[in-house]
């Protein structure tokens, strides 16, 4: 699937366009095409107008219904699964500002019940302690404080016992020396006082654990909604329910290679401990 992002944002007018074109060329009225597919007449109507973005699913099911071939029905299948797909660049975000972008999350956060992160490189802001967030955002412009104070604030969530939450971070991650040691032991040392929150799993892969795929990037998923996966640049935004499915799967993998419970408490202990050990020799 091609992430240009021209192309992504191109390609929501062009899956319209080219599904109202299809319809009119197949000789179908929006009501014949309904009763056809079993979308509703105002849902393709929608659709071919631009205010909504329909999913695979549903093109796989108007393009059935208009007959179209084989090739055809790959070739706008691929459109549609770009169009479901969104890109985020961060310098964008960054002029934006950066705290707007926590409050997108938050927005993200509440509006989900189940949350799961993929950690293969840092530790995320809602785990983080407050040295931890300001040292992450060395690199952003501007003054940082109102953005802290967001992330912060953000955290009150891992608290409400109507949604869960599930972190994977590999060895790697937890002990990313983004602070001074002893700093990163205190950081280590909330990642272990989180896994006796109820609805809060923190999992964690140690170096040396079997695993049949690499942990190319960080991402979130947002109950079976919505994927958003991390970059330098920016970050992707997969809303497809396939792409969302293939996260779930890949997620799934390494939920069930990581260690959890005490178990991950024991490696957090040793990872702590290591890090003031590296502390009192400096």
């Amino acid at each position: 699937m091609t992430l240009d992002p021209d192309q992504l944002g191109r390609s929501k007018s062009d899956l319209a366009e080219t599904l109202r074109r299809l319809r009119l060329e197949a000789g179908l009225t929006g009501d014949r095409l309904s009763a056809r597919c079993g979308i509703s007449q105002s849902k393709i109507s929608k659709i071919e107008t631009g205010k909504i973005t329909p999913n695979l699913v549903d093109v796989e099911r108007i393009l059935r219904a208009l007959g179209a071939p084989a090739a055809l029905l790959q070739e706008v299948s691929s459109l549609a699964r770009i169009a479901n797909t969104e890109w985020q660049d961060k310098r964008a975000s960054w002029r934006r500002g950066i705290e707007k972008r926590q409050a997108e999350l938050m927005s993200l956060e509440a509006d989900a019940t189940e949350l799961r992160y993929f950690l293969p490189a840092m530790i995320t802001g809602l785990l983080a302690t407050p040295e931890y967030i300001r040292a992450s955002l060395s690199h952003a412009p501007g003054d940082k404080t109102a953005v802290i104070g967001r992330k912060l604030e953000r955290q009150a969530v891992l608290y409400d016992e109507s949604k869960s939450f599930t972190f994977l971070l590999t060895e790697q991650a937890v002990n990313w020396a983004l602070v001074p040691p002893l700093a990163m032991a205190l950081q280590i040392d909330r990642l272990a006082s989180l896994t006796y929150l109820p609805r809060v799993r923190i999992g964690v892969i140690p170096h040396g654990t079997r695993l049949t795929r690499g942990p190319m990037n960080t991402f979130t998923m947002y109950d079976d909604r919505l994927v958003t996966m991390e970059s330098f640049t920016g970050r992707v935004v997969f809303r497809d329910p396939r792409d969302v499915l293939h996260y779930c799967e890949i997620f799934s993998m390494f939920e069930g290679c990581a260690l959890f419970g005490d178990d991950a408490r024991i490696k957090l202990g040793e990872w702590a401990n290591r890090c003031r050990g590296i502390s009192r020799d400096l």
